[in-house]
């Protein structure tokens, strides 16, 4: 499970993280929904500690980082290690093939066999539909397909949870669609992902819970369906209604 706790974050004077505080549980698929600058990015960044707050706590199992004092790089690295990110920009390794880039975190990182990782790479390949391309390089492939490699990396790492920052943002709407399928396909099989996305179509189908987060403090935090039929709080029925047209 992961925690955060009277989670505060500012750039120079503008207070984009106000005393956030929520869990997020093992095997389910949460979308953080709002709209642009209500923090979404910079709180799913706070959990992979590539922003830190000025304030806090968060917990990923038995380990705890308390943002009051001074983290050390071994701080990091554990809780980096629980966690996968998959941005909008794929950040694939230009000069490595498909398989490579998908192995090289493994092997470097957590000094696994290159051998069997090789077995487990084309194995993730062969899950989001791109075997056929390991001997491939990144300047080969669509932006969808680059995408599907980055996830593939991401599971490679065996985190706890996989964070998605808008992964489909960059993707016009038929390599959305292979992407989506994807996670789709990850959430059924109850992986841990927390998602920043504006797919509302997206959030319908896959999340199992939406947090709506708006002038960075969280305005709903429950069930997906509950979400999508609110009739009482009309700051999310516009929302909704606006995301519609888009």
């Amino acid at each position: 499970m992961v925690t955060l706790k009277e989670i505060n974050k500012s750039f120079n004077n503008h207070h984009v993280l106000k005393n956030i505080n929520v869990q997020f549980k093992k095997g389910e698929t949460t979308v953080i929904l709002g709209p642009s600058g209500s923090g979404k990015s910079t709180l799913l960044r706070c959990i992979n500690l590539l922003e830190i707050p000025q304030s806090g706590t968060l917990e990923i199992d038995s380990l705890k980082v308390d943002f009051s004092g001074k983290l050390t790089q071994k701080d990091k690295l554990a809780i980096r290690q629980n966690t996968a990110m998959v941005f909008q920009s794929f950040n694939l390794f230009p000069h490595m093939t498909v398989l490579e880039n998908v192995i090289e975190g493994p092997i470097t990182v957590l000094k696994k066999d290159k051998s069997n990782m090789v077995q487990i790479g084309e194995q993730l390949l062969d899950k989001v539909g791109l075997l056929h391309k390991k001997e491939s390089y990144p300047s080969q492939l669509s932006g969808g397909q680059q995408q599907r490699v980055a996830i593939a990396r991401a599971l490679a790492m065996e985190p706890k949870f996989l964070l998605f920052d808008e992964p489909t943002s960059a993707l016009d709407p038929e390599l959305e669609g292979e992407v989506l399928k994807v996670l789709k396909a990850l959430a059924e099989e109850q992986k841990s992902m927390i998602l920043v996305t504006h797919n509302l179509n997206f959030a319908r189908v896959a999340a199992d819970r939406i947090l709506f987060l708006e002038n960075g403090e969280i305005a709903f935090d429950g069930d997906t369906e509950e979400f999508f039929n609110n009739t009482v709080n009309d700051r999310i029925v516009s929302f909704i209604q606006s995301m519609q047209f888009i």
